[in-house]
């Protein structure tokens, strides 16, 4: 059992830390994105018929049943709300049906992608795609909310000024939906500045509607991920770094986040009253990919917990939910969860690293 410390250091944060509870109040948070942040959405949005995230053993670990979060349980917006003491986010298309959302909403969903579908139905590849909800769809569902939160201008510059508008993590199912039918890094790079300009005019928006603090991630390191150690395995050993991640991916992933911090630089050029915080889920995540068993996680980083089988335990045939796939006994002691996402564990600190000002950027 890995031993779990986001409480007492958010404890120390409150002392030292320029982002916490202590020394600045968010009453609220606005979240947009994809799996890495959608809490019910999807499942809500009833996309597929039979989604296998709507059972255990998805939300086994803390919820103790499936609450359409693509985990075990919390995910990292889940521990910032609970870093500012706000209670986790209702997903929009739940509201009417007794939820609250004074204190925030999450507008992100599973499989979504920062282009407007039609870019990948030009693509030929629409058929794939698990959702039309992207980004501008849940900046749509934003907009069409607002009044009903706050009617007047002043009184939402007074929530906003107390809100943090997560924007992502978004941009990565606009790589992961071709490279998982064959496209070349080189191809997929070329959306790259497409991508970061949709997040970027996203973030934009949301200033212009009023928000201070937005806070935008970049990728993870893919090239760690079980699902792209599955697809791309390659006998040649100088692939690998020294984690066991595909060289290749990483440098991919890092590609897109340099893109994305030059465009926010020019961002608090342009709206310099605005906080617009870069989270570098990449640096975040790499340590526990380096070291897992350093921090608790002794069944390593690039096996998956739940799955169907194979050197990384990811089968796209028997996938995590799906017959003939397993959940391991002690999700706390992986890094990865169903060979796409990671563990609770492992969002717990990659949040509470972001939270800690060393690994956020705000320059």
């Amino acid at each position: 059992m890995r031993f779990s410390f986001f409480t007492p250091f958010l404890l120390i944060l409150c002392c030292f830390s320029t982002v916490s509870s202590c020394d600045k109040r968010y009453e609220s948070i606005f979240s947009f994105g994809d799996s890495l942040a959608d809490t019910g959405n999807f499942l809500l949005s009833g996309a597929l018929a039979f989604p296998v995230i709507r059972e255990l053993p998805y939300g086994e670990t803390f919820f103790s049943h499936a609450t359409g979060r693509c985990s075990d349980g919390r995910l990292i917006v889940d521990f910032i709300a609970e870093a500012f003491r706000i209670p986790y986010l209702p997903p929009y298309l739940s509201l009417g049906k007794g939820k609250s959302f004074r204190h925030g909403v999450n507008f992100a969903v599973a499989g979504a992608t920062a282009l407007d579908p039609k870019f990948f139905f030009d693509q030929k590849l629409g058929r794939i795609l698990w959702t039309n909800n992207s980004l501008s769809v849940q900046l749509f569902w934003f907009k069409k909310l607002k009044p009903s939160i706050c009617s007047a201008k002043k009184d939402c510059d007074d929530l906003f000024r107390k809100s943090i508008f997560l924007v992502g993590e978004i941009g990565g199912n606009d790589y992961n939906y071709p490279f998982f039918v064959g496209g070349s890094i080189k191809q997929v790079q070329a959306s790259v500045p497409l991508v970061v300009e949709a997040i970027t005019k996203a973030a934009s928006m949301l200033v212009e509607e009023g928000a201070v603090t937005l806070m935008v991630p970049g990728n993870f390191p893919i090239g760690c991920s079980a699902v792209y150690l599955t697809i791309f395995w390659s006998p040649n050993k100088a692939d690998y770094d020294d984690n066991g991640c595909l060289k290749a991916f990483n440098a991919f992933a890092k590609y897109h986040n340099t893109h994305l911090k030059l465009a926010l630089e020019k961002l608090r050029l342009k709206y310099p009253h605005a906080n617009i915080i870069y989270a570098d889920y990449y640096s975040a995540a790499m340590p526990l990919f380096r070291a897992p068993r350093s921090f608790g996680f002794y069944n390593g980083a690039l096996r998956a917990c739940c799955g169907g089988g194979g050197p990384y335990n990811f089968n796209n045939s028997a996938r995590c939910g799906h017959i003939g796939s397993k959940a391991c006994n002690d999700p706390s002691s992986y890094v990865n969860w169903d060979g796409i996402h990671l563990t609770e564990g492992a969002y717990e600190l990659v949040a509470a690293r972001l939270i800690n000002d060393s690994f956020s950027s705000s320059l």
